[in-house]
């Protein structure tokens, strides 16, 4: 059949808008969200949510009430290729597979379990394409922060150094969260060189380096830099037992300069809003915190990019 001058010059157009719109994609900023900020959203609003606001990637940590992610039915053995596609196909990627598994545990039997189903979790995060599983450091008594004694920091380390050997093989790599007992710059430099791993690193809660051991954004990134592969980004107001989340930019949280700190040494991870909607159901919805965050970190990005250049 032939194809007439107009028909040739339509089909010119749409390919040039199909590849307008496939550098779109490409050239999102590297926002992200947690899944614990829409705890009632199933896979695919997710998926379509994220895609249509500009995101670049999603966390998981839970979906539909359950937390042990590998059990969650998209993830099945005969399902995982197929959910994998409609990551793509969104233009997304998983930024992290964020596990509940503490590194810190005494007891051999709790041990034993974080470990598997540390290891179940990076076997997810591998069928998925996606780069880093989340662990913990913390004791077993989490709800009483300690400040980690050599028991405690070896037994990290040597959870931290085991993973990263089994994760290594699967092209993952373990990320210690800055949460709980491990929020000190000092202490965490001192349990990665324990792990002896190049399988290992940070994922960098941003508010509670700030908020629980008081270090400012530059000295944090000064210290742990290179370790830093994933970052939490969330903002507070209000002290002591009245301190609560806030939409990004209304609190006390220096987010903007965290954001120039990563950027200053050339970081190439996402950051990621964690909306704590699970654990305070009175937080903002989604629909409404989320995009608040896209624009305001929009904002941040670009003057971090300007003041660089």
């Amino acid at each position: 059949m032939n194809t007439t001058r107009r028909e040739f010059v339509q089909w010119l157009g749409m390919l040039a808008a199909w590849s307008c719109f496939g550098q779109e994609k490409q050239q999102r900023l590297p926002i992200a969200f947690s899944t614990l900020g829409c705890p009632a959203w199933n896979f695919a609003k997710i998926l379509d949510f994220a895609d249509t606001h500009g995101f670049a990637a999603v966390e998981l940590r839970g979906l539909e009430g359950n937390l042990d992610l590998p059990t969650y039915p998209a993830f099945s053995p005969g399902r995982v290729a197929q959910t994998r596609r409609d990551i793509s196909s969104h233009g997304l990627q998983i930024a992290s597979v964020s596990t509940s598994s503490s590194m810190g545990e005494a007891d051999s039997q709790k041990r034993k379990q974080a470990l598997d189903d540390a290891r179940r979790s990076i076997d997810l995060a591998a069928a998925l394409g996606a780069p880093y599983i989340r662990v913990f450091g913390n004791s077993s008594d989490a709800e009483n922060p300690v400040v980690p004694n050599e028991d405690l920091k070896a037994r990290v380390a040597n959870g931290l150094h085991e993973l990263g050997e089994y994760a290594g093989t699967a092209k993952v790599t373990v990320l210690l969260e800055s949460h709980d007992d491990f929020t000190s710059s000092a202490v965490l430099q001192d349990v990665f060189r324990r792990a002896e791993s190049p399988h290992v690193g940070l994922l960098w809660d941003a508010y509670h380096t700030y908020d629980s051991s008081h270090e400012q954004p530059e000295e944090t990134v000064k210290k742990l830099g290179p370790q830093i592969h994933h970052t939490h980004l969330k903002d507070a107001i209000g002290n002591g037992k009245d301190r609560h989340y806030v939409l990004t930019g209304q609190g006390d949280v220096p987010i903007a300069r965290q954001v120039r700190a990563l950027h200053s040494i050339g970081y190439k991870g996402f950051y990621c809003f964690e909306w704590e909607k699970v654990w305070h159901p009175d937080l903002q919805d989604p629909e409404i915190a989320f995009p608040d965050y896209a624009r305001v970190m929009t904002g941040y990005l670009r003057q971090a990019s300007t003041k660089s250049s």
